[in-house]
C-alpha cells in the first residue's frame, strides 16, 4: 500500500463515530419535542422526516463536494463543520405555537431549526469519507465502510435510551453531544491531514465513468431504499400507539432497520441469501395480519411486526448492494438511496395520516415489499410448474383463485368459533403463496388475500362506512360490541369510552369510570358547587356525574375526539353537561393559563392508546396541577396500562411533591359496561384523602413504594417500571 493511501480503520473509526452522534441526536431532540405536542407517538415520525430531508441534503452536499479536489473538499468541510458548532449545544427555538391541524408540518420545521446545521453536515460523513477513502488507487472496496456507518448508528440508538437518558438531563445530554461534535472535528482533521499531500494528479473526477446509468436502475435504488424506510415508521406507529410514546420503542425498529445494512452490505452475503429466503415465508405468516387491528395489541403480534421489519429490510437491501454501481459513482448512489428513504418517510409520517384513516400504509408498504423481493423457491421441484407458456399462467390463476376461496372462508371464521380450522385455513392460503413463487403477481395476489381474510375485509368496512377518523394523534374508531347494546370510542386498540345504546341506560358511566371506580367515588363525593376539571375528553363519561351548579372544563388536546360528542355518537355531554368548557390544546400548557386555585376536583385522563404522555407526570407537570387546585383539592389519576407499571411514578410525586394518596383498583364488569381500572386520589390536604377514603371502603389502598427520583422534564426513565 502507498503512503497515500488511506488507512481504513481511520476512515472507519470518523465514519462510525459521525454516525454514532447521527443518531444519538434524533432520540434526544425528539425527547425534548414531547412535551411541546402532548407526547403524540407521531412526534417520532415527524422527527425522522427531518432526519430523512437532512440526510438527502447531507448526501447532496457530499456528492457535490466531491467534484472538487481533495484539498479543497477538506477545507470546505472543515469550515462548515466549525461554523454549524457555534450553533451547539441543542435547544429548541421558540416558535408559537401549531396551528390546529399543522402539526405535521410545525413539528419538522421545530427539529429543522434545532439541529438542521449540525445534522446535514455530520449526515454527510459517511459518504464524503468513503469517497476520500476510494481516490486512492489501491484503497479497495469501499461499500463495506458503510457497515462502519451503520454500526455507529446502531450504537447511538442503542446508547440513548441505555445510558445517556436513564443517567442525565435534557441539557447535560445536549452537552454531551456538543463535546462529542468537537471531537469528531477532530478525527476529520486528522483525515484530512492524512490526505493533504495525497498527488494532485490524481482528481476524483479522473475515474467518473463513461457509460450512461440507466433510468430503470436509479428508480430502483429508489424503491428499494424507500420501502424499508417507510416500514420503519409504520412499524414504530403500530408499537408507539399501543405501547408508548417513548425513545426505547422509537428505536427498536430503526435499530433493526440500520442493523440490516452491514448484514446486506457486508459483501459475503450469506445471511443475506438465508434472510431472503426467510423473508418470502414470514411476509406471508406476518404480513397476512397487517390488516388486523385488533392483532397488533397482542405483544407476540408487535413483536413479530418487528422482526418482519428486519428481515426485509436485509433482503432489500441486499437486492440494493447487488445492484451498487462502480465506486467513481458511490456517492449518487448514496444519494439515490438517501433520496429513496426520505420519500419513504414523506410517504408514511406525512401523506398517509391525510390520505388514509387507518394505517393502511403498512399493508400497503408490505405489498411493496413483496413486489421488490427477489423470488427464491423453497419447495423442490416448483420450478418446473413455471416453464415458460401458457400453462404457467393459467396454472398461477388456478392456484391464485384457491387461495382467494380459502380467504374467503378464512374472513367468516373466527379465533372463538374454530381456532383449528382458522389455523388450518391460514396455513393453506401461506402454502399456496409458497408454491407461487416465481410467478410475482400471483405470491402478491396471496399475500393481499390474507391481508382481507384475516380482519382486512372489516377494516376496510368500517372506513366505508364513515366510522373511524384519523388525525395527528392517532386512529379513532366507533364501533359497537356484538349484541349491538354499547357504542364505544377505541383509540388504536384501546377503549376511551363506551355508552349504552339503550336511552334508559345512556348517561350511565361505563368503562373506567364506573361509580365504584376511583373517579366515579371521588365525583360522588363532590360538592354540588365543585369546580371540575377533567384532562383528556375521550367519549365525555365523565359529564353525567355532573350535579348542582358544578362548573366542568374540559382540556383535549385533538379536535377529532370532540368531533364525536358534538355529531352525536356520544351524548354524555350534551345529555349530562352541555354548557361544560372545553379547551383544546395540550392540557398541561393549557392548565398553566388558569387562574391559581381554579379547581376543587382535577382528573388526568389522558391517554393516547395505550401510550402515556411522559410530559404528564413529571414534577413540572405535578407543580402545575398544584397550582391549578385550591389548597384542598383533589387530584385523580387514571394509570391503567398493559405494559407500563406507573403507580411508582405517582408515588413518587406525591412524595416529592407533598401530596397524600390512595389508589383504588376496580374489576371488570362485563353486565355493567365495566373495565378494570386504577386510579390515584392525591391531595395536598390529608383529610380530603381520609375522606374520599371512608367514602369508598377498603378498596382504597396504601400508595405503592415509589420509583426513587421523581420524573422531571430533563430526566425520566420507564425502563424499570415495563411489565416485561
Amino acid at each position: 500500500m502507498s503512503s497515500t493511501a488511506p488507512r481504513r480503520a481511520l476512515f472507519a473509526a470518523v465514519i462510525f463515530t459521525g454516525s454514532f452522534l447521527l443518531f444519538l441526536v434524533q432520540p434526544l431532540v425528539a425527547r425534548q419535542a414531547l412535551p411541546l405536542l402532548g407526547g403524540a407517538p407521531n412526534v417520532w415520525n415527524s422527527a425522522m422526516v427531518v432526519f430523512q430531508t437532512l440526510l438527502l441534503g447531507g448526501y447532496a452536499y457530499a456528492h457535490a463536494l466531491s467534484r472538487l479536489p481533495l484539498r479543497r473538499q477538506a477545507a470546505i468541510h472543515l469550515g462548515l463543520l466549525a461554523l454549524a458548532a457555534l450553533t451547539l449545544p441543542i435547544a429548541l427555538p421558540d416558535l408559537p405555537p401549531a396551528a390546529r391541524g399543522w402539526e405535521a408540518l410545525w413539528v419538522p420545521a421545530l427539529f429543522a431549526l434545532a439541529v438542521g446545521p449540525a445534522f446535514l453536515l455530520v449526515s454527510a460523513q459517511a459518504s464524503l469519507m468513503q469517497r476520500w477513502f476510494v481516490a486512492a488507487p489501491d484503497a479497495g472496496n469501499p461499500y463495506p465502510l458503510y457497515a462502519a456507518s451503520n454500526l455507529g448508528s446502531f450504537a447511538g440508538l442503542l446508547a440513548y435510551p441505555l445510558w445517556l437518558e436513564p443517567t442525565t438531563s435534557l441539557s447535560a445530554q445536549s452537552r454531551v453531544w456538543m463535546l462529542g461534535y468537537l471531537a469528531l472535528i477532530a478525527l476529520v482533521a486528522v483525515v484530512a491531514l492524512a490526505r493533504w499531500n495525497a498527488p494532485a494528479a490524481a482528481p476524483v473526477e479522473a475515474a467518473e465513468p463513461r457509460e450512461p446509468l440507466a433510468r430503470s436502475r436509479v428508480l430502483l435504488w429508489l424503491a428499494l431504499a424507500a420501502v424499508p424506510s417507510g416500514l420503519v415508521l409504520s412499524t414504530t406507529t403500530l408499537l408507539t400507539t399501543d405501547i408508548m410514546a417513548m425513545p426505547l420503542l422509537w428505536v427498536i425498529p430503526l435499530g433493526l432497520y440500520l442493523l440490516s445494512f452491514p448484514v446486506a452490505f457486508s459483501g459475503t452475503g450469506d445471511w443475506a441469501r438465508i434472510l431472503g429466503k426467510a423473508a418470502l415465508v414470514l411476509l406471508l405468516a406476518v404480513g397476512g395480519l397487517a390488516m388486523s387491528g385488533r392483532a397488533n395489541a397482542n405483544p407476540a403480534v408487535a413483536l413479530a411486526m418487528v422482526g418482519l421489519l428486519f428481515v426485509l429490510a436485509v433482503a432489500l437491501h441486499a437486492r440494493l448492494y447487488a445492484a451498487r454501481p462502480e465506486p467513481a459513482r458511490l456517492t449518487l448512489f448514496y444519494l439515490v438511496v438517501a433520496a429513496g428513504g426520505a420519500l419513504g418517510g414523506i410517504f408514511t409520517a406525512l401523506l398517509a395520516p391525510l390520505l388514509f384513516d387507518w394505517v393502511y400504509e403498512h399493508a400497503i408498504l408490505l405489498v411493496a415489499a413483496a413486489l421488490l423481493l427477489p423470488q427464491h423457491r423453497l419447495l423442490p421441484g416448483t420450478a418446473r410448474l413455471w416453464a415458460s407458456g401458457p400453462r404457467r399462467a393459467w396454472l398461477a390463476a388456478a392456484l391464485l383463485a384457491l387461495a382467494a376461496g380459502l380467504a374467503w372462508r378464512l374472513s367468516g371464521t373466527s379465533l372463538a368459533d374454530g381456532g383449528d380450522e382458522l389455523l388450518m385455513l391460514v396455513l393453506a392460503i401461506e402454502l399456496v403463496g409458497i408454491v407461487l413463487l416465481g410467478v410475482r403477481w400471483a405470491y402478491v395476489g396471496v399475500l393481499a388475500l390474507l391481508m382481507l381474510g384475516f380482519g382486512g375485509d372489516r377494516t376496510l368496512e368500517i372506513s366505508a362506512r364513515g366510522d373511524r377518523s384519523r388525525s395527528y394523534f392517532g386512529v379513532y374508531t366507533v364501533e359497537e360490541d356484538a349484541r349491538g347494546e354499547l357504542r364505544r370510542l377505541a383509540h388504536g386498540t384501546t377503549t376511551h369510552g363506551q355508552q349504552w345504546l339503550d336511552p334508559a341506560r345512556r348517561r350511565e358511566p361505563t368503562s373506567y369510570y364506573g361509580r365504584s371506580s376511583g373517579i366515579g367515588l371521588a365525583l360522588a363525593a363532590a360538592a354540588p358547587d365543585a369546580r371540575v376539571g377533567v384532562v383528556g375528553l375521550g367519549a365525555g363519561t365523565l359529564a353525567c356525574y355532573r350535579k348542582g351548579h358544578q362548573a366542568w372544563t374540559f382540556f383535549e388536546i385533538d379536535p377529532e375526539v370532540l368531533r364525536y360528542s358534538r355529531d352525536g355518537h356520544f351524548t354524555f355531554v350534551a345529555d349530562c353537561a352541555p354548557d361544560a368548557r372545553i379547551v383544546i390544546g395540550d392540557a398541561r400548557l393549557r392548565l398553566a393559563d388558569e387562574p391559581a386555585g381554579r379547581f376543587d376536583l382535577l382528573a388526568l385522563d389522558a391517554f393516547s392508546s395505550d401510550a402515556i404522555p411522559m410530559h404528564l407526570l413529571t414534577a413540572e407537570a405535578f407543580a402545575t396541577y398544584g397550582r391549578a387546585l385550591a389548597p384542598e383539592g383533589l387530584l385523580l389519576v387514571h394509570i391503567s396500562n398493559r405494559y407500563i407499571d406507573l403507580a411508582p411514578v405517582v408515588a413518587a410525586q406525591a412524595r416529592a411533591g407533598g401530596w397524600h394518596g390512595r389508589a383504588r383498583l376496580d374489576e371488570r364488569d362485563h353486565s355493567r359496561g365495566l373495565t378494570t381500572s386504577l386510579w390515584i386520589a392525591l391531595s395536598r390536604d390529608p383529610g380530603r384523602v381520609r375522606q374520599l377514603e371512608a367514602a369508598g371502603g377498603a378498596a382504597w389502598t396504601e400508595l405503592p413504594p415509589s420509583a426513587g427520583q421523581a420524573w422531571t422534564d430533563e430526566n425520566a426513565s420507564i425502563l424499570p417500571l415495563i411489565r416485561w
